[in-house]
């Protein structure tokens, strides 16, 4: 497992209650489907803008009258209809949806990041409406949570970027912002060419923990949440610091060490979440 933009979803796991597997599942499908008309393939922008659109307008159909939604395009009323029954029956939020929407649009033309904030800013939309979709889900939406999934969210999504540095070069996309890649002295040249310099190992570094705090702050969260649904994100936690901890150990070489999570990995996180949880 690679901590990725939607592999942190549960689906069909057989930590998430039965009741649950479905909204999941149409979740997971409206995003997986969305994320991949903005980036994968050769199409251009337009086309991109276009399928997205498609997908605005029926969001705003489902906002209209959950219930009984009316005029959805037929390419993708498969997605859209079980959705619309999803968060009619769940009493979901619709914001969260047109939110992961606005990432999506964003991942089009947006490749560079001047700041910090605003690589926490994409992940505002990117990430962290999946965490509140799922307490809405479980019933625990309150303003702690929300914060502390929040937290959990943008940790993965940092966590991601670090672990994909190679991939998003080859897609031209720069997530470590700007500003931190001027103060370490760092050049996309270098990146490029692989470099594993002492600057490398400085900005990384100083990533890393930044999002290593992320991810220890929203923990209490998964010791707070009862019974599977805890274990659930007490897993998912440890899968992001089990991924940094990787990185580190490969000397901050993820151009040709791409980190991913292996049985062993899993053995590891396991007894941590059940016997020495103390993220």
């Amino acid at each position: 497992m690679a901590v990725n933009h939607y592999e942190n979803f549960p689906v069909a796991s057989v930590l998430l209650p039965r009741r649950l597997r479905r909204a999941v599942g149409d979740i997971y499908r409206f995003a997986r489907t969305a994320d991949d008309i903005a980036d994968e393939g050769d199409d251009a922008p337009a086309i991109r803008r276009a399928g997205l659109a498609r997908y605005r307008v029926a969001l705003h159909a489902i906002a209209a009258d959950p219930r009984d939604p009316q005029g959805f395009d037929a390419e993708v009323a498969p997605i859209f209809k079980p959705l619309a029954a999803t968060i009619s029956r769940h009493q979901l939020p619709i914001t969260p949806f047109f939110h992961l929407l606005e990432a999506f649009e964003q991942d089009i033309d947006t490749h560079r990041y001047a700041t910090a904030a605003a690589v926490d800013d994409y992940c505002t939309r990117s990430a962290n409406p999946v965490g509140r979709l799922m307490l809405h889900l479980h019933d625990a939406a309150t303003p702690e949570n929300l914060a502390q999934a929040d937290a959990i969210c943008t940790g993965l999504q940092w966590t991601n970027f670090l672990q994909d540095v190679q991939i998003d070069l080859r897609k031209d996309r720069v997530y470590l912002p700007q500003e931190d890649l001027d103060r370490f002295g760092v050049t996309e040249a270098a990146m490029r060419a692989r470099s594993l310099s002492p600057e490398w190992t400085a900005l990384m570094t100083f990533e890393v923990e930044r999002t290593r705090a992320l991810l220890h702050f929203g923990a209490p969260l998964a010791r707070r949440l009862p019974g599977r649904v805890g274990l659930e994100l007490r897993l998912v936690v440890q899968g992001g610091l089990r991924i940094l901890e990787r990185i580190a150990a490969n000397r901050y070489d993820v151009f040709m060490n791409r980190p991913q999570l292996e049985a062993r990995d899993w053995s590891v996180m396991v007894w941590r979440a059940l016997v020495k949880y103390d993220a």
